[in-house]
């Protein structure tokens, strides 16, 4: 469930004493595998651990005067849930994810970067900071902008424009297509002007007047 608590502090004094020691373990954990460019903060109505301005001055490019997240830890009505968007944006990362987990012998339930469990115990904590810890904000950094540029779009998040044909001085390029039909009609003219019978100019039979 969102939070309308500002601090850390105040959202695990919200909770009911069960939901509390669970978080608590879980976060434990994350912030003993987290690097020391991510800042733990409140985001969303949850725990976040995001990457500062201070570290990626750009922020989230949906709205940049918040910072990016990468993992979140929050308590919803009838689960935790764990939060990694690192795992959400790699295909590589989260097939070792759900190895990983598996191998520790517990239930995945996922989404697209949510983890949910109904007890701490029901989670496989050690699979939860390996995550943490592969990945570092500098890294997490890089891919995302990697993944804004498959997308057409800048660090910044704005579509980039086309560059200009140099060229032409900023004109639109010419298509194959458009380039291979001028040069057929150059072509054409030419061999109907090869072909064409030269016109010579008869005598005039008209008598000059006198005068």
């Amino acid at each position: 469930m969102k939070s309308s608590a500002t601090t850390v502090k105040d959202y695990l004094a919200s909770l009911p004493a069960d939901r509390r020691a669970g978080i608590e373990a879980v976060r434990k954990v994350i912030l003993k595998n987290l690097d020391k460019d991510y800042d733990e903060c409140m985001l969303y109505g949850m725990i976040g651990y995001a990457v500062p301005h201070r570290v990626w001055p750009l922020g989230y490019h949906c709205d940049p005067k918040k910072p990016l997240m990468m993992a979140a830890l929050s308590s919803q009505k009838n689960v935790l849930t764990v939060y990694l968007m690192s795992v959400y944006n790699d295909k590589a990362e989260r097939a070792w994810f759900q190895n990983a987990w598996t191998k520790a012998g517990k239930k995945l339930n996922m989404g697209g970067c949510c983890i949910r469990f109904k007890t701490v115990e029901d989670a496989a904590l050690d699979v939860i900071g390996e995550a943490i810890r592969r990945t570092p904000a500098k890294n997490y950094v890089d891919k995302y902008v990697a993944i804004l540029a498959s997308t057409g779009r800048g660090p910044d998040g704005k579509k980039l424009g086309k560059k200009p044909d140099m060229k032409t001085d900023g004109a639109k390029p010419a298509t194959k297509k458009a380039a291979t039909k001028k040069v057929a009609t150059k072509k054409a003219a030419a061999k109907k002007a090869a072909t064409k019978k030269p016109t010579t100019k008869q005598p005039s039979t008209k008598k000059p007047t006198k005068r």
